[in-house]
């Protein structure tokens, strides 16, 4: 098994901030909008280089997806930016009619997702978005795992024409992908090779899921890990390789448990080969305040609670 390990922790907000600033020096169509967090969303290098191309929308997220949707017909790439409560809940009808029904080149970026948000509380704990996003057609959904995938992923989104709603967090996490990483949307991420279970993990639950493997590896159980960077499209290809060689499964993700990269998963395998799966999600219940790490324990969320999702699906083999 492939040991993974970190020298520093970073919030992937601050990933998309070095991706953008990459993209202000590089693509002169990228256009910045923010809805007055330009701090939260690490935007200030990009502006200070790039001042012509940055909307500063203030406290009017509808009006910002709007304004974005029109930039697109001038050529422009659009990364509107916000909280995730914000950036789908606030504004979905905007996004539904302005962006997707016209299959419109806007970047949805948004921060501080799921529960690590931590002492906000519920009213900004959106733990829903993925599942809202998924449903729309043509939309291209993707939740990386660390500040290195986060900054290569917002300039791979520059690069690709259609919707995209990328989702990234506040809290400090570990850093363990390469820095000169090729993001693929669409492309599973083989963590660790494994045979007697599968675990599909995407966002701050990628490192959970390298914790947990590496505990089911010191009990003889030898699990495959697999980064789901890209919920939408969702790679069925690796999907169902790694079940048909594992006979069972776990996904782990920070979300409800209903719509999320576990119902994704779900609905692939129901319709080609039906395995035993565990879920590690929130059950149906909003959030609370808390620090992340306290959240991430009572929501059950650690590694820990993979490493007995993963036994309990062994087990329904």
């Amino acid at each position: 098994m492939k040991k993974y390990t970190f020298t520093e922790k970073k919030d992937t907000r601050s990933g998309f901030g070095a991706g953008m600033q990459a993209l202000g020096q590089t693509n002169p169509n990228v256009v910045a909008l923010c809805a007055d967090l330009v701090g939260s969303l690490k935007l200030d290098a990009f502006i200070k280089e790039n001042p012509d191309r940055f909307i500063q929308c203030g406290i009017a997220e509808a009006n910002m997806i709007g304004v974005a949707a029109g930039l697109t017909i001038g050529g422009k790439i659009p990364f509107a930016t916000t909280f995730a409560n914000f950036g789908s809940g606030r504004v979905y009808d905007q996004i539904r009619q302005s962006v997707a029904y016209s299959n419109k080149n806007v970047k949805i970026a948004v921060s501080h997702a799921g529960l690590t948000l931590g002492e906000d509380g519920a009213t900004h704990q959106i733990l829903e978005d993925l599942a809202m996003m998924r449903a729309l057609p043509g939309m291209t959904v993707i939740n990386p795992c660390d500040y290195n995938q986060t900054k290569a992923a917002t300039i791979a989104c520059a690069a690709f024409d259609g919707p995209v709603y990328l989702r990234f967090g506040r809290p400090v996490v570990p850093i363990f992908t390469d820095a000169d990483q090729k993001f693929e949307i669409g492309k599973a991420w083989m963590v660790n090779e494994g045979t007697d279970v599968s675990i599909f993990a995407t966002g701050h639950l990628v490192w959970e899921a390298i914790q947990a493997g590496e505990l089911l590896a010191a009990e003889g159980i030898n699990a495959e890990i697999i980064n789901i960077h890209t919920i939408k499209p969702l790679d069925n290809q690796a999907v169902l390789a790694s079940v048909a060689k594992t006979g069972c499964l776990v996904s782990a993700e920070e979300h409800q448990i209903a719509g999320g990269l576990g119902s994704a998963i779900a609905e692939l395998l129901a319709q080609n080969n039906p395995k035993p799966q565990e879920f590690v999600a929130v059950n149906d219940s909003f959030g609370e305040s808390g620090t992340p790490n306290q959240l991430m324990e009572k929501y059950g969320l650690t590694a820990q609670h993979i490493v007995a999702a993963a036994k309990k699906a062994i087990a329904r083999k």
